[in-house]
């Protein structure tokens, strides 16, 4: 069943404006009463009655609402920007594992200068993946920012870890299974080239723990996704083990 995003602030309202009537009015010529799938973003979805629509609004009849429990830990993706459309794929995958956060990061290796269309794009990505997912929460897209600038700002208390190929870094594993009941994590993974030398020294000066990934170099966004998909599978193991 088709799924729109119906903001919080829209929710008691019931209505569809913008690009999500747009495309259920003009795209899906959807007609009154058919039924669709709407969620909040914030882990609240819901069957939906179209009412009425127009050219640019579509009013809803709603049904209950559910509240989906949200994934722990929470999860920031502290991605350095790679070329070319890389960064596309890994916002898709990212959402798709249960993100709650991506911070994109320029870093003294990254190549690409991203403009506002880009994270502009990178958002609509987000939302798409989560309509096709079932993802009922969608994860924050913020502004790229310096990788020094925004070490220097990250919030502590939570399990920290950068991917990386430096001498005495620990499988991801281990790292991951020392730290079972956290509630939040953060994963720095680099750029084509990996982070300098002096960025890895200042990530674990910052509290970030070295992972390694195995002894075959991986693609940025292979090592991103492997990552991710082993903290999924890690923390969904732990949890149901101890449920």
């Amino acid at each position: 069943m088709a799924r729109f995003l119906l903001s919080p602030d829209q929710w008691n309202l019931a209505e569809l404006t913008g690009d999500e009537a747009k495309h259920l009015a003009q795209v899906l010529r959807i007609k009154c009463g058919a039924q669709i799938t709407v969620f909040d973003g914030a882990g609240r979805r819901a069957q939906a009655w179209v009412h009425e629509v127009s050219r640019d609004r579509v009013t809803l009849q709603l049904g209950e609402s559910l509240t989906s429990s949200p994934s722990l830990p929470r999860v920031t993706l502290a991605q350095a920007i790679p070329k070319g459309k890389n960064m596309e794929l890994i916002v898709q995958k990212a959402v798709e594992l249960g993100v709650s956060r991506i911070q994109p990061l320029i870093t003294s290796h990254t190549v690409v200068q991203p403009a506002d269309r880009k994270v502009d794009k990178w958002r609509r990505i987000a939302l798409e993946a989560c309509k096709q997912c079932g993802q009922d929460t969608l994860p924050h897209i913020a502004e790229p920012r310096n990788f020094v600038d925004w070490l220097e700002s990250h919030p502590e208390g939570e399990l920290r870890m950068i991917a990386s190929l430096a001498e005495g870094a620990r499988p991801m594993r281990k790292v991951v299974r020392d730290h079972e009941a956290v509630a939040t994590c953060s994963l720095l993974v680099g750029p084509e080239g990996d982070f300098s030398v002096a960025e890895t020294a200042s990530a674990i000066a910052a509290g970030f723990q070295p992972i390694s990934l195995g002894d075959i170099v991986l693609r940025v966004e292979t090592a991103t996704i492997f990552c991710l998909s082993a903290l999924r599978y890690e923390f969904s193991e732990t949890r149901e083990g101890t449920s």
